[in-house]
């Protein structure tokens, strides 16, 4: 008996008989409602609801909940949870960028499962030295050998037989596209192959080439082509290689330069065994036996198949008929093309594939993975989508400005400020480089992962993406398809016309003493049509909007005879009686203006926002 009060009651369950409590599992789809839980639990859905407010959760009965929240509720009424449709941690490890892609990959493999791929190698240089025709004589040679009319489609990548051993090449625009793809995380190369001309040597897209390729951290082999002709000076090309920091072999350095004729197939399969002979090195393993992953090469819509991807399998292997998921979309293969055309039933390590069966054009460099069912795609497909809004915010903060970079110093062991310089001629780029390279603040560093001349390219804002740089410009301009990416991705560019401007903002990043600048930018222009008196708010200007958009909480400026009479903020905004957010070109409204009644009509005004300009 316990005794209560003064009364003495009979205990419930005595501890000497208490059981421990059994939990019942039950097994939940990929989605499921409020409503749904509580019939597989056999409870009122009220009862759900009150243990998820209880739990700080509001959530209706027909709302939807993931399987965490589900967890915590089966956890409070004896309940194990569990569900087929929860996404591995090999499918999302995909996603991280603190190691390469291939090492990544393979993170969480057994070893015993792993196996050599063949190398994926992209060929790079600058125009006219003879990247082209390299790829058409290897292709020729080693892959439609005995073969009448070789390749049959083009999807972007193939691969070749050196002996017994197998090189995947990336046939890709040039270094532009190789550092997209690596602004979008895919590390897809694992060598680089630069073609310099004998008789023209190192030209300013060959050190623009070489920059990508070091910001990427990729090996890198020289082919100097052309030594055929009359003019060749092999010679003067490693003197101009050296110079830009790739030391050949034969000088003492580490960089692999072979000379060939790509015209006239000479150095080709010396240059093939160099290849195999450098990536031997790096080990590259992945396990055939599992379900593939890798990435998207090209994405292009044929007008009798739809759409097309070619992808590039990096672990795995591909399956016709497999579901795969592609950023926020999935499919199930339709059917798969090897690089001659021909359809084939599955795609192993480094074979790339074109594919028939996605709803939407994918971009280069996303990832793609094979998951077991429909289900399982449709699950993960909703979980990114969940997510999006996060992962744009992450990206945005990920994303590296000037004034941000003393306080971001030292994360992830960074102390250095990566930046592409362009400046309008090569006198200019020198100066500012020995000035930036002087500077140095409690080990804080500059690394220029570019400088060249030109305007800012898109290709630059991609390589100032891919290596978390800034973008400073000297006497140049902007092209409006970098300004549109730049502005997408959040890349801190700036223009400068004066050298010390430039050296001086750099040196107050590195102090931690630069502040953002603001400057007035006009959104809309309206004119005042009528006034009207409002009881106990004063005069409101009837307007008419001229141009723009006016929007409440701007600031306003009042002009009249082309003078300002009076600048504050925008405090009222209605249309008829309704008080709006905004009113567009050519709608009629009410404006009321922070301390300002005396409008006229005839008056403009101007609203304006405050926007940074670095």
């Amino acid at each position: 008996m316990v005794k209560i009060g003064t009364q003495k009651v009979k205990p419930i369950i005595s501890a000497e008989k208490a059981k421990p409590v059994i939990k019942k599992a039950i097994e939940i789809p990929a989605t499921i409602t409020v409503r749904e839980l509580a019939a597989m639990m056999s409870v009122s859905p009220i009862e759900i609801i009150k243990v998820l407010m209880s739990n700080g959760i509001m959530a209706n009965i027909n709302q939807q909940i993931d399987f965490d929240t589900v967890s915590i509720i089966g956890e409070e009424m004896g309940y194990e949870i569990s569900s087929p449709y929860v996404s591995e941690p090999e499918i999302e490890l995909i996603e991280r960028q603190d190691i390469p892609l291939h090492r990544r990959l393979v993170a969480e493999e057994d070893p015993k499962d792993l196996e050599i791929r063949p190398p994926v190698v992209t060929v790079l240089g600058h125009v006219d030295h003879g990247k082209t025709t390299l790829l058409d004589m290897i292709r020729k040679t080693k892959v439609a050998e005995g073969e009448a009319g070789g390749i049959t489609q083009h999807i972007g990548a193939y691969q070749v037989k050196v002996g017994d051993r197998s090189i995947t090449f990336l046939d890709t625009p040039g270094h532009a596209a190789f550092t997209a793809m690596r602004a979008r995380g895919a590390q897809a190369t694992d060598l680089a192959v630069l073609v310099v001309a004998a008789d023209d040597g190192v030209m300013p897209q060959t050190k623009e080439a070489i920059e990508h390729v070091r910001a990427a951290q990729v090996p890198i082999i020289v082919a100097v082509n052309k030594i055929d002709k009359d003019n060749a000076n092999p010679q003067r090309v490693l003197q101009e290689l050296a110079d830009v920091g790739l030391v050949p072999e034969s000088w003492g350095g580490d960089i692999v330069c072979v000379p060939i004729s790509a015209k006239q197939n000479v150095g080709i399969d010396e240059l093939l065994e160099h290849i195999l002979l450098i990536t031997e090195v790096a080990e590259l393993k992945a396990n055939p036996n599992r379900l593939a992953q890798g990435v998207v090469i090209e994405g292009k819509i044929d007008k009798r198949r739809g759409v097309m991807a070619t992808l590039l399998v990096k672990n795995g292997t591909l399956v016709e008929s497999d579901f795969i998921v592609i950023g926020t979309q999935y499919c199930r293969v339709r059917a798969m093309f090897d690089y001659r055309g021909k359809r084939i039933k599955k795609a192993g390590l480094s074979v790339p594939t074109s594919v028939l069966g996605l709803p939407a054009v994918p971009e280069a460099g996303d990832f793609f993975t094979a998951v077991p069912s429909e289900k399982a795609a449709r699950f993960l497909v909703e979980q990114r989508k969940d997510k999006a809004t996060v992962v744009v915010e992450e990206d945005t903060r990920r994303t590296m400005s000037l004034e941000q970079f003393f306080k971001r110093r030292g994360q992830n062991g960074n102390q250095t400020l990566n930046v592409v310089l362009k400046a309008d001629v090569q006198g200019s780029v020198e100066p500012i480089v020995n000035s930036l390279k002087n500077l140095e603040v409690n080990d804080l560093k500059i690394k220029l992962i570019l400088q060249g001349t030109g305007n800012i390219s898109e290709s630059d804002i991609n390589l100032a993406v891919a290596s978390d740089a800034i973008v400073l410009g000297f006497n140049v301009e902007m092209d409006s398809a970098a300004h549109r990416l730049a502005e997408a991705l959040t890349v801190d560019v700036r223009q400068y016309s004066i050298i010390y401007k430039l050296i001086e903002d750099v040196e107050k990043a590195l102090r931690g003493l630069l502040a953002p600048e603001y400057a007035d930018k006009v959104i809309g222009r309206a004119e005042v049509r009528e006034v009207f008196k409002v009881p106990k708010r004063g005069n409101v200007a009837g307007s008419y909007i001229v141009d723009g958009r006016v929007v409440r909480n701007a600031i306003a400026k009042v002009f009249r005879q082309q003078g300002i009479i009076h600048e504050s903020k925008l405090v009222s905004l209605r249309r008829f009686t309704e008080d709006v957010q905004e009113v567009a070109t050519g709608f009629l409204c009410g404006i009321g203006i922070e301390g300002f009644n005396d409008f006229r009509p005839g008056d403009i005004i101007e609203a304006y926002i405050k926007e940074r300009v670095n």
